[in-house]
């Protein structure tokens, strides 16, 4: 799945519904594309891993630039984090 620069509400809810409709397993987001790296994107990221995580996803976010990572790695959201 592949997240557009700036996530909103509509976006996440229906990614996690594509998630919801998928058998478990491992799932790559792209997040090279989101910018600001800012809180709204923290929330959208956080959404998706918990929805992921109540399916039996594993995600995994790929792509994310430095300030993206390190805003990922403060709130306890950066494992497993892809290759930027």
């Amino acid at each position: 799945m592949t997240l557009t620069a700036r996530p909103g509400r509509d976006e996440v809810t229906r990614l996690c519904a594509e998630l919801g409709a998928a058998p478990p397993g491992d799932v790559v987001c792209e997040v090279g594309a989101v910018a600001p790296a800012d809180l709204a994107a923290v929330d959208a990221l956080a959404r998706l891993k918990l929805a992921a995580g109540r399916r039996g996803h594993r995600i995994r976010f790929h792509g994310a630039g430095p300030e993206l990572r390190a805003l990922l790695l403060l709130t306890g959201l950066d494992g497993p984090l892809g290759n930027p």
